[in-house]
């Protein structure tokens, strides 16, 4: 089993920064990929960014340019640095973690909300 616990969500202006940070625990040597997904009120969850143990990254279209997905292996933490944050990226953001580089998502954090708002 894995464990991820998000940190960093709050209230930011449009066109400011947040980080979040996701901490994993447990079976971490079986995480393949982690990733970010985001789901705003009325709309299906969706994938923002993910990042492999080999560093490959993928970013949604929404997003690229902005948003930076990276990991600290000595830490077993991932991080978003979001930056010139508009208000369509107002949502509850979840960390998650695969085991293999297929397939669907195993592992999900509680969530933490990301207010964009002026």
């Amino acid at each position: 089993q894995v464990q991820l616990v998000e940190s960093g969500g709050g209230l930011v202006q449009p066109g400011g920064s947040l980080r979040l940070s996701c901490a994993a625990s447990g079976s971490i040597f079986s995480i393949y990929t982690m990733g970010w997904h985001r789901q705003a009120p009325g709309k299906q969850r969706e994938l923002v960014a993910s990042i492999t143990r080999a560093r490959n990254t993928y970013y949604a279209d929404s997003v690229k340019g902005r948003f930076t997905i990276s990991r600290d292996n000595a830490k077993n933490t991932v991080y978003l640095q979001m930056n010139s944050l508009k208000p369509e990226d107002r949502a509850v953001y979840y960390c998650s973690a695969k085991s293999t580089p297929i397939g669907e998502y195993d592992y999900w954090g509680q969530g933490t909300q990301v207010t964009v708002s002026s």
